[in-house]
């Protein structure tokens, strides 16, 4: 598949995974949109997608498969959500211009160590709930990160519906 000039993909809702290899060297795509009907996300998907300067996994995905973002160089930010549980090997292989790695996981996502191989994280900043600061500056590979952060604000409705508060008007 020659995808080589394809530029931006919106993927619709009715979408629920996304094939091994889908996208694998649209490396003028710099724009892609994944549906929060998407639970996982294969390996391979977005290899050599060198463009892609930002991505936003939705909150629907509980899995990323091996090397599915791996060789996205032009990749500068990663936003990971709280329903990622596991992180496949080279996930994140050579994508050596990343700066900002948001994760709003509160249990460190099961990642082997090469998932930011030959990556420079060490010049990059992980963004994460204050709640679990200590638990990823202490385990691999989220521990070889530069910088160290906490996400403000990460409470949300759902935390606030899960402690059974409720807010009535006078």
């Amino acid at each position: 598949l020659d995808c080589s000039s394809l530029t931006s993909i919106t993927i619709p809702n009715s979408v629920t995974s996304i094939g091994e290899s889908a996208f694998s060297g649209c490396s003028s795509l710099t724009s892609i949109t994944i549906p929060n009907s998407v639970t996982s996300i294969r390996e391979y998907t977005f290899y050599n997608c060198s463009s892609l300067t930002s991505i936003t996994i939705p909150n629907s995905v509980t899995s990323i498969g091996h090397d599915a973002f791996s060789w996205c160089s032009g990749l500068t930010s990663v936003t990971i959500p709280n329903s990622v549980t596991s992180i496949g090997d080279y996930a994140f292989n050579s994508c050596s211009n990343l700066e900002n790695v948001y994760c709003y996981a509160e249990v460190v996502p099961l990642a082997p160590v090469y998932v930011f191989y030959n990556s420079d994280i060490e010049k990059a900043t992980l963004h994460v709930p204050a709640s679990a600061i200590e638990a990823y500056k202490t385990t691999e590979p989220w521990s070889a990160f530069g910088t160290f952060k906490t996400i403000e604000g990460t409470v949300g409705i759902e935390s606030v519906e899960d402690r059974g508060i409720a807010i009535q008007s006078a």
